[in-house]
């Protein structure tokens, strides 16, 4: 059995702290890891117009965003300047690369992309995948073969972009198992290996669960994996940091049944893509997590 552990970097201090101290745990489990990263300025703190949104405010309430983030990384691109991440943390992301983990893109700018790319064109995407496309370029001297979009959230544009900027394969969506996504009748020839789990802030502040319990509960979601293995996402600026010793009893629990804990190439690896079932990509909802998202739809029969 395998389980792909996917690490969203959203933030400078989650890169800057988060990042180091997950690369040190993983090490000591010795579980693989696929690291993907915000590349362009963190504008966390405009993530406040969110506050108008269904649920974003019970969401806040119960996973102490103030406590997890801190209050500087909440007023980055309002009261203070947003720290460019891949100019500040280049040797960082380097370093991770070369302890041995896959890397990938995670987003340009995260707030303005999961706030806004369900609404914008081909040139707006365009020019937010490039930016984050050509700085992986300048930092790692080779193009990313992986992306994992800010938030789940993905356009049409987004999606054709997998293909030609040349990506591997990708984890945008949620779902069950490996697929060919196909957007409003359009095929799009690049891999979705979506997150199968609940994320620990999905979970935290929902039917009694707690920083104290909800490793239990995910241990017990992970107990019937799909064939093609689960996925796991986890962020730096939560198991990286407050919440590392719930992200260690994850990782001891998930060895002690049995999983083998790698980065996402390696359950993309051992698939045929030739023969991956072709699934709509729709938007919709998650339990514990505000607005809408790219899920895995219904499959297409031939």
């Amino acid at each position: 059995m395998k389980l792909a552990l996917k690490i969203d970097v959203d933030t400078y201090r989650g890169t800057r702290e988060g990042v180091p101290r997950l690369v040190e745990v993983l090490h000591k489990h010795q579980a693989g890891a696929t690291f993907l990263f915000s590349l362009g300025p963190d504008h966390t703190g405009r993530a406040i117009k969110r506050a108008f949104r269904p649920g974003f405010l019970k969401k806040v309430s119960r996973t102490s965003v103030l406590e997890h983030y801190g209050l500087k990384t909440l007023l980055y691109g309002t009261l203070l300047p947003g720290p460019d991440i891949g100019r500040r943390c280049a040797d960082i992301l380097r370093a991770t690369r070369d302890a041995g983990f896959e890397v990938g893109i995670h987003t340009w700018d995260h707030v303005k992309w999961q706030d806004h790319v369900a609404q914008r064109g081909e040139r707006w995407t365009g020019e937010e995948m490039g930016a984050a496309y050509l700085r992986f370029s300048e930092i790692f001297g080779e193009p990313a073969r992986t992306h994992g979009a800010a938030g789940w959230q993905m356009n049409l544009h987004a999606l054709r972009l997998t293909q030609h900027l040349g990506f591997d394969y990708c984890s945008d969506t949620r779902g069950r198992c490996p697929f060919i996504p196909v957007y409003r009748g359009e095929i799009v020839a690049c891999p979705q290996l979506p997150t199968t789990l609940p994320t620990l802030d999905e979970l935290i502040g929902i039917d009694g669960l707690t920083a104290d319990n909800v490793a239990a509960h995910l241990l017990k979601l992970s107990q019937n994996p799909p064939p093609s293995g689960h996925v796991y996402t986890l962020h730096a600026e939560l198991e990286g940091m407050k919440l590392m010793p719930v992200f260690e009893t994850l990782l001891a629990g998930w060895k002690a049944m049995g999983y083998e804990l790698v980065p996402t190439r390696e359950l993309f690896s051992a698939l045929k893509v030739q023969s991956l079932p072709r699934h709509e990509l729709v938007m919709g909802e998650v339990p514990g997590r505000s607005g809408s998202l790219a899920l895995q739809g219904k499959e297409f029969l031939a």
